[in-house]
C-alpha cells in the first residue's frame, strides 16, 4: 500500500507539473504566481486539492482521477487555487460566514476561469454556473468574491439552494484557510503580504511590460485590481475639499509659553502675552455632491453614502455651522437639485430622500449646471465635487477648475476608461460601514435617527 501510495503521489507531482508548464506558456504574465506553492501529497484529502498559502496539498488518487476525464480538469483546478491565494481569499475569511464566503470565492474564481478564452482551461458552457452569474452580474459589474458575498446574505438563500450552488462551484478544499490562533493568524497575515506583492507585480506585468501578451487576461485583471487596492479612509479623503478659514478657537501651536511665563514670574500674576482667540483650520464650507440615478444606482446605496458623507462633515473638525452644500441627482439629464445650508438640513434630506430618474448615464450636465451656478455667484470657494456612480457613463472631456471625485462601491470593468483628471475611489459598502463606527457619535445624540447603516 505504501508503494502504490508513493507512486500516485509521484503522478501527481507529474501532473502538477505539467498543468503549471501548460498554464505558463499560456499565461506567461502569471509567471510569479505560478511558482508561488510548493507541493506537498496528503492521501487523506477527501478533494483533490487545499492550500494554507504557502504549500499545495494534492491527493493523486483524485488527481490521477481527474486527470483521466480531461487534463483541463487539473488546469483549472490548480489555477483555481491559485486564483485564491492571488485574490487573497484565505485571509479575508477571519470575520465571514465560513460557508458563505468559501461558496462567493469558489464563484468568484470560477467566473474568471469560465471568461478565459483559452483551451487548457476551456471547459464548455454550464448552465447553472452561467445563470447564476447572470443573476450576480445584476448587482455588481464585475464577479468579486466580497460583492458576491454580500449578494449571498442578502438574498439569503436557503440550505438547499446552497448546496445546489456549492455543488456546482466546488473544487478545492478550504479548511486550511484561516487558522483561529493567534500565533497562525500572523503568520497567516505574513503569507498574505507575500500574496499581495505578487499581485501587485502581476497587475503591473498585465498593464506595461507584459500588456501586449495579456490578451485576454481581462477577467483576471479586474480581479487583480480589487485584491491589491489599498484600504480606503473617507473621512481623510473628504478632507482634501476642505478650504483654511479662522475659527474661534485657542490656538495653543502660536501661543509662546516664553512670555507669558516670564511675565507670570515678573508681575507675579500678570503674563505679557494671552492665547490667540482664533486659529485657522480647513473647514468644508462649499461642496457638491452628485448622485448617478441610472437603473445601475440602488437608493439604498445611496443612503448609505450621504449618512457616511454626513457623518463626516458633522464632525466640528470638517465642517462649519453654515454651509453650502448643492446635491444634484442625475441620470442623463438633471432631475432635482437642492441647497443644503446647514447639517440639519442635509438630515432632513435624507430622511426623505428618493432616487429620481432611471435612464442612461452622462455625466455631463451635471459640470454644465455646476458651471452655471459658479457664474451666478453661489460658490465663494469651491474646491470640489463628489460623484456617487457605478462609474459608467459619459465623461466630459475638460477638466473642471476645482477636483472631482468619482465614488464607486465596486470595482468597475476594464472597459470604463475615466478621464486622467478625475480622482477615482472605490469604497465598498464594509468601508462606509467602518467609516462611520470609527467617528465620535456621542457629539450628537440623534444620530440615531439616521437611515441605518
Amino acid at each position: 500500500m505504501s508503494e502504490q501510495h508513493n507512486q500516485l503521489d509521484t503522478v501527481g507531482m507529474d501532473i502538477l507539473l505539467a498543468s503549471r508548464n501548460e498554464l505558463y506558456m499560456n499565461l506567461p504574465y502569471l509567471d510569479v504566481v505560478l511558482c508561488g506553492l510548493d507541493f506537498q501529497p496528503n492521501q487523506e484529502m477527501t478533494l483533490s486539492l487545499a492550500t494554507d498559502g504557502q504549500t499545495l496539498y494534492y491527493n493523486g488518487s483524485f488527481l490521477a482521477e481527474r486527470y483521466l476525464r480531461g487534463r483541463v480538469l487539473c488546469n483549472r483546478a490548480y489555477f483555481h487555487t491559485l486564483l485564491h491565494c492571488m485574490l487573497r481569499h484565505l485571509v479575508k475569511k477571519y470575520d465571514k460566514v465560513p460557508e458563505l464566503w468559501d461558496l462567493a470565492c469558489d464563484v468568484a474564481v470560477e467566473s474568471i476561469l469560465d471568461e478565459l478564452n483559452y483551451p487548457c482551461l476551456h471547459l464548455g458552457f454550464v448552465p447553472a454556473k452561467q445563470k447564476f452569474y447572470g443573476q450576480c452580474r445584476a448587482e455588481m459589474p464585475v464577479l468579486t468574491a466580497e460583492g458576491i458575498y454580500r449578494y449571498l446574505q442578502k438574498e439569503n438563500y436557503d440550505q438547499y439552494r446552497l448546496a445546489q450552488l456549492q455543488r456546482a462551484f466546488l473544487v478545492d478544499d478550504h479548511g486550511l484557510w484561516a487558522p483561529p490562533e493567534k500565533e497562525d493568524r500572523e503568520r497567516a497575515q505574513q503569507q498574505d503580504d507575500r500574496w499581495r506583492d505578487r499581485s501587485e507585480k502581476t497587475q503591473t506585468a498585465m498593464e506595461t511590460v507584459l500588456a501586449g501578451q495579456a490578451t485576454g487576461g481581462q477577467p483576471i485583471l479586474e480581479q487583480v485590481q480589487v485584491a491589491t487596492r489599498e484600504d480606503v479612509d473617507y473621512r481623510a479623503f473628504l478632507r482634501r475639499f476642505a478650504v483654511p478659514r479662522e475659527v474661534m478657537a485657542v490656538d495653543g501651536d502660536g501661543f509662546d509659553y516664553t512670555y507669558y511665563t516670564y511675565g507670570l514670574r515678573l508681575y507675579g500674576n500678570m503674563p505679557l502675552v494671552e492665547h490667540p482667540e482664533t486659529r485657522e483650520e480647513k473647514r468644508i464650507e462649499d461642496f457638491v455632491i452628485a448622485v448617478d440615478t441610472s437603473m445601475s444606482t440602488n437608493g439604498e446605496l445611496v443612503r448609505q453614502f450621504l449618512a457616511c458623507t454626513y457623518a463626516i462633515l458633522r464632525s466640528t473638525e470638517t465642517f462649519t455651522r453654515k454651509v453650502n452644500i448643492y446635491i444634484i441627482q442625475c441620470d442623463n439629464q438633471v432631475r432635482t437639485e437642492t441647497r443644503i445650508t446647514d447639517l440639519e438640513e442635509l438630515r432632513r434630506y435624507m430622511d426623505n430622500f428618493e432616487l429620481s430618474g432611471g435612464s442612461a448615464t452622462d455625466f455631463r450636465p451635471v459640470f454644465q449646471r455646476v458651471e452655471e451656478l459658479r457664474r451666478e455667484g453661489a460658490f465663494s470657494s469651491l474646491r470640489g465635487l463628489i460623484y456617487f456612480t457605478d462609474g459608467m457613463g459619459i465623461y466630459p472631456q475638460k477638466r473642471p477648475p476645482y477636483d472631482v471625485a468619482f465614488v464607486l462601491l465596486e470595482e468597475p470593468p476594464l472597459s470604463v476608461k475615466m478621464p486622467p483628471w478625475a480622482i477615482r475611489l472605490v469604497l465598498d459598502t464594509p468601508a462606509l460601514e467602518r467609516t462611520v463606527k470609527e467617528l465620535d457619535l456621542s457629539l450628537d445624540s440623534d444620530f440615531e435617527e439616521l437611515p441605518q447603516l
